[in-house]
């Protein structure tokens, strides 16, 4: 474990502590503070990071946070949450000076924990417009596009299927990078600026996409994707074999010990890796990752991998599985060998077969887009992939409903959806006003 976590309950780690007021200066005085700003255009939401970072420096931690938050409303989640070794830290020049990349994504939680957490507004009131915005879902995209709309003085209420609001940032992100009431806590923040959540609200059951349009000006669709489907396996109905982000979303809200456990998952995302890394955190003897290419191939960020092999994860390559064994619970994952052939085709090798002994399997495959649902949204496109069909403002073709989100992108980084709000709002927010 290292001197940056704190082990906590419910089988894993948390980030670190926001820095002292120390850490921050020190770090926020390396900061070359430069010009062209490669990390600026390394943030999908455009945060000014030099600024951000030189009013750290300069003791004003709440202009720090406005900067921060301006740009992007979730910044305290997504300073946990992105992958900021591939984003901002990533595009740092010191990694040219080969020196240690500005610590950015821990500034920023510094600068948006104390506004975030304690309730402190940094935007001045406006003038209600009396205009109203469904929302629905309550994932990052349909969060900081209600805040966003709020700010500009509108109505806006959320409706979400699930009993708590925040999408993969409540149920889908593992432990040791935000934990459950990490994201509740932004939740609340969210609702104190003047944005409305409903949780136990299905839209297309509990209230008709009709209601809705009838109900507000506007519409805007910010729904995630779906379950991990079955892969097709024998022996996928046995006990112990479970969707990976169902399993990180139990890690998360109860706790699972995993101790002297074996567990494979199947998959080579991100959410795979998070999958072994909350799964041998969560005390597991022995934790696989089965993948039917090389780690060149992985989706995962290197850095999450690295992670997860320091906990001693095994990594599994260049293997398909076959089937799930056992009498009523699993017991077993059959694989086989894997290679690219002719024409770059992954195919088996023939009597390569063998067998890991397993306790427990997660599916970590790739989530189902809510195709069924989308497409009961009357006059929004729908293209051959499932995804919202959207213009550069994130407008359907139904005039009165926007999108964004996973249903639009297919599945990106929370950071991504917080993008598609600034655009979505901007569009809907001159819409709106363009009628008075």
């Amino acid at each position: 474990m290292t001197d940056t976590m704190t082990r906590v309950g419910g089988g894993g780690l948390t980030p670190a502590p926001t820095m002292t007021v120390d850490e921050a200066h020190a770090e926020a005085h390396r900061c070359l503070m430069c010009w062209d700003a490669p990390c600026i255009r390394a943030c999908p939401t455009g945060i000014d990071v030099p600024k951000f970072i030189k009013q750290i420096a300069n003791n004003d931690r709440l202009g720090s946070a406005k900067t921060i938050l301006s740009a992007n409303i979730l910044g305290a989640s997504c300073a946990r949450v992105c992958p900021t070794e591939v984003l901002c830290a990533g595009a740092c020049v010191m990694n040219d000076l080969h020196e240690r990349p500005i610590e950015i994504g821990r500034l920023q939680a510094f600068a948006t924990d104390v506004v975030v957490f304690d309730h402190r507004h940094v935007f001045p009131a406006v003038e209600p417009t009396g205009r109203s915005v469904g929302v629905i879902g309550a994932g990052p995209a349909g969060l900081s596009v209600g805040a966003e709309l709020v700010k500009l003085g509108h109505a806006a209420t959320i409706y979400e299927a699930n009993s708590e609001p925040g999408g993969l940032n409540t149920f889908g992100v593992a432990n040791y990078k935000m934990d459950f009431a990490t994201s509740l806590r932004e939740v609340e923040y969210i609702k104190s600026m003047g944005v409305e959540i409903q949780t136990g609200i299905a839209v297309g059951a509990d209230v008709s996409f009709d209601a809705l349009a009838d109900t507000h000006d506007a519409l805007f669709v910010g729904v995630g994707l779906g379950s991990v489907p079955p892969i097709g396996l024998p022996g996928e109905d046995l006990e112990g074999v479970e969707d990976a982000l169902d399993f990180i979303a139990t890690v998360r809200s109860i706790g699972v010990d995993l101790s002297g456990q074996r567990v494979a998952v199947i998959g080579g995302g991100n959410t795979a890796i998070d999958a072994v890394t909350q799964a041998a955190m969560s005390g597991a003897n022995h934790v696989y990752l089965v993948y039917r290419r090389g780690r060149n191939e992985m989706g995962g960020y290197p850095h999450d991998i690295e992670r997860a092999l320091q906990q001693g994860v095994e990594f599994v390559f260049w293997s398909a599985p076959t089937s799930i064994d056992g009498g009523g619970s699993v017991e077993s994952l059959s694989c086989v060998r894997t290679q690219i052939g002719e024409g770059g085709v992954l195919s088996p090798i023939e009597g390569t077969e063998y067998t890991i002994p397993v306790d427990r399997v997660l599916r970590a495959t790739g989530q189902a887009k809510r195709k069924s649902f989308l497409t009961q949204l009357p006059d929004v496109e729908i293209d051959a992939d499932g995804r919202v069909v959207v213009d550069d403002e994130h407008r359907t073709a139904n005039p009165r409903v926007w999108a964004g989100g996973d249903c639009v992108n297919g599945g990106k980084e929370v950071v991504n959806a917080v993008q598609h709000r600034k655009l979505a709002a901007r569009s809907i927010h001159a819409a709106l006003t363009s009628k008075e």
